[in-house]
């Protein structure tokens, strides 16, 4: 069902603490937060004290803290956004929960699914909203394009193909990136924008019961290009995914690392009675989603632009990935107000964990394995 107006919040806003101070933070979290009336951002903790008073200087934040503790515990903070490393989500999550604050953590929510799925328990039990950055599901595109397919615009749907290609996570990453190569952050390729994207399909079309597939690691080893360092990789840059849905529609995805040139998006719907087609020129970046369409027979593809009722945002001039979070805090605010479940939660993020789970089990086995979400 879509949300087609823009969802409103409270007169009182919502007040929020960031832990973590990094590049997202501020190209991202700053300014979606700053786009939308029902925010104000209050307090910010790093572990570099410098760079958590730099941040609040520069975006006029009151309250730069000295330690975890005192942001969660803040008397003016409402939500607190974990923004830092993937292996550090943990600690922050446990924090905020504890002092009973509502909580964002960043794609991937943990490092491991046992984590992930204690996490979820715990915010549950403690009665806090939770929310994972899972924000591309919520992208005026992808809503219009589940709808589109609803509505019959290419009647049954056959098949789903999707393509990623990313320049990141290839041989060459910078200082900041180094925790992306050991296996045990879960921070590469499949972790993230696999999470991202087959998020996506997965929201929109329903999770498939089994699945099969074949990674590769062509890229053995990463230089830091700050350092000259090099280290040892083993996580997978080439990632094939194949399904069936629940209606027998076909599903093939792949995913890969290191692009040179020409990297970005392409998922395709084939229907009974014609098709759809979604591109992107980057996998994360300024660029908005094209949607174009065909029904009939042997027609070419025409744009579809994405109706005005779509977007949940005051104008704006966001780039692509930066408005997808924008939507999410939109879709939060409303939750908070209407008591909905439009923001995606740990939930999501624990079966988007037993997803790639089971991607990793079909590589090592080579069979099919069933999906359990």
């Amino acid at each position: 069902m879509t949300v087609s107006a823009t969802p409103a919040v409270s007169v009182n806003k919502i007040r929020v603490g960031i832990v973590g101070a990094g590049t997202w933070a501020e190209y991202g979290h700053i300014p979606s937060l700053a786009l939308l009336p029902g925010f104000e951002l209050t307090a910010v903790y790093s572990r570099s004290a410098d760079k958590a008073q730099a941040l609040a200087a520069r975006h006029g934040i009151a309250h730069p803290v000295t330690s975890l503790q005192a942001l969660v515990e803040h008397p003016e903070v409402d939500l607190v956004l974990v923004l830092n490393q993937a292996p550090q989500h943990e600690a922050a999550i446990r924090a905020a929960i504890a002092a009973g604050k509502d909580v964002y953590s960043e794609w991937p929510l943990t490092t491991s699914t046992a984590v992930s799925a204690e996490l979820a328990a715990l915010a549950e039990q403690a009665g806090v909203r939770h929310i994972v950055g899972l924000q591309r599901r919520l992208s005026p595109s992808y809503r219009y394009m589940s709808d589109l397919l609803a509505e019959g615009y290419i009647g049954e749907l056959r098949s789903v193909r999707m393509h990623v290609s990313v320049d990141a996570f290839g041989a060459r990453r910078m200082g900041y990136l180094a925790y992306t190569v050991p296996t045990e952050n879960f921070s590469d390729l499949l972790p993230i924008f696999g999470g991202h994207f087959l998020d996506i399909l997965f929201r929109h079309f329903g999770f498939p019961r089994t699945l099969s597939a074949l990674t590769a690691n062509q890229i053995r080893q990463v230089t830091i290009v700050d350092t000259g360092e090099t280290l040892p990789r083993t996580n997978p840059d080439q990632v094939l995914v194949t399904s069936t849905f629940a209606n027998g529609a076909v599903l093939t995805v792949q995913l890969e690392a290191g692009k040179r040139n020409n990297a970005g998006v392409q998922i395709d719907l084939t229907g009974s009675e014609g098709d759809l087609r979604i591109t992107n020129a980057t996998s994360f970046g300024p660029s908005v989603n094209l949607i174009e369409g065909a029904r009939g027979d042997a027609q070419p593809l025409q744009a579809l632009p994405v109706p005005a009722q779509y977007d949940w945002l005051p104008a704006h001039a966001l780039g692509g990935s930066v408005a997808e979070l924008a939507h999410l805090y939109a879709a939060y605010a409303r939750d908070v107000q209407d008591g909905t479940q439009l923001a995606p939660t740990f939930l999501d993020a624990v079966r988007m964990h037993a997803v790639i789970d089971a991607i990793i089990a079909s590589d090592r086995s080579g069979s099919r394995v069933d999906l359990n979400v």
